[in-house]
């Protein structure tokens, strides 16, 4: 008798060792949940979000935020929906936004770290729905739509968007999401939700005192769904909210699309080194020692000094995804060049270095910055690139 007593307050002693355990752990996973948020703002660490919004389950929308507190500066990454690869994660081939699909956020994250390269902390995950509603508590959202829309669906309804810089309702930034009109290109469609995005934060910015009234919050909060509980999702907008959307330069994947089993996908270039070098390349402009963050998009001239036929025009394609604009792209003076140069027309030592780090080149020579009386036609190029047989249509070897 005295054996089964002893060994029954023996089970119960387990067992409330095993219950103390539990809710330790979870009063710990709470904690370290909420206190993540806390500590990478108080250390100003860059701010890494992924950003879904999503129609009926697929994602129609994917952005990597990339925000540094300190300058108030970010990036916004583009992931198109078609990108694609070998997924682990569903044994096959397919568009990324397959794995969303079929596999939720977080291996949908894991496969996006992959392909840039960088670990990405939180996730933001919209449906339209609550998009609009999100977008109606907000005041709208102001874009800039080309020329008017007047358009009929492919479900038979009637799309009606004003032109000019305007501010859109709820239920017409439905619409200006998910439209697509006969004549328009991938890179239109993902431009235009891009531009929403970036609409988003700067109308979040606008209304920052009003949204982040504790009273208020738990309404706009509940429309998002998020890896991090109710006060770390106000710790993480109110951070972001601070954003300068202005100059939140929108980025995306450059690839070559193919045909894969009736799926026109597309494979990021040099196996998917590429974004991951710019992605490098944009968190290290943001957090560089020097404080230095390119305060506008640099123009490049490129030239080819090389037989190498389209290398000026190839590599104009791979900087402007990095977040350059290209002014022109011509033959050098000879195609017999043997070492790629970089000149710097500004005088800004520092962008220089990050764009010779970017494409490897040790050569940089720096013109003699002209007067305001002695500025010519050219002078809208900040950087020429003279490209040497030392480049091998990426790197300088």
């Amino acid at each position: 008798m005295s054996s089964k007593s002893s060994v029954n307050k023996g089970s119960i002693f387990l067992v409330l060792i095993f219950m103390i355990l539990a809710i330790t752990a979870v009063v710990m996973i709470f904690a370290l949940q909420t206190d993540t948020v806390g500590d990478m703002l108080k250390n100003d660490e860059l701010v890494k979000i992924l950003i879904v919004l999503k129609k009926e389950g697929t994602p129609i929308c994917t952005d990597v935020l990339i925000y540094y507190p300190v300058s108030r500066r970010g990036a916004l990454f583009d992931i198109p929906g078609n990108t694609g690869a070998i997924f682990s994660s569903i044994g096959r081939t397919d568009r990324i936004d397959q794995v969303y699909v079929e596999k939720g956020i977080d291996v949908y994250k894991s496969e996006i770290q992959k392909l840039t390269g960088t670990s990405i902390p939180f996730t933001l995950e919209i449906d339209l729905e609550d998009f609009s509603v999100l977008t109606d508590l907000l005041g709208g959202l102001r874009v800039f739509v080309p020329t008017a829309v007047d358009y009929i669906s492919t479900d038979n309804q009637r799309i009606l968007l004003p032109s000019g810089a305007v501010t859109l309702d709820g239920d017409k930034i439905a619409d200006y999401l998910t439209y697509a009109l006969p004549e328009d290109t991938n890179s239109d469609i993902q431009d235009r939700k891009q531009n929403a995005v970036v609409a988003f934060f700067s109308a979040l910015n606008t209304n920052k005192s009003t949204v982040f009234n504790k009273k208020v919050f738990p309404f706009f909060g509940q429309h998002i769904q998020s890896n991090v509980d109710e006060e770390g999702l106000y710790k993480l907008l109110s951070e972001i909210s601070a954003i300068d959307a202005e100059r939140l330069m929108p980025q995306t994947v450059l690839g070559a699309s193919r045909i894969v089993e009736g799926k026109t996908l597309l494979f990021p270039y040099y196996d998917g080194q590429l974004i991951k070098d710019v992605f490098k390349q944009t968190t290290t402009a943001l957090v560089s020692a020097s404080g230095q963050v390119a305060s506008r998009v640099y123009v490049l001239e490129i030239q080819n000094g090389t037989t190498v036929q389209g290398l000026a025009k190839n590599t104009a394609a791979i900087l402007q995804g990095a977040g350059y604009d290209v002014l022109s792209t011509i033959n050098a003076e000879s195609n017999d060049i043997d070492s790629t140069m970089i000149i710097d027309h500004i005088g800004n030592e520092a962008e220089a270095k990050v764009l010779a780090d970017f494409i490897l080149c040790e050569n940089i020579v720096t013109e003699e910055v002209k007067t305001d009386d002695e500025l010519e036609a050219d002078s809208l190029v900040d950087f020429t690139i003279i490209l040497g047989k030392d480049f091998d249509g990426r790197y300088v070897r």
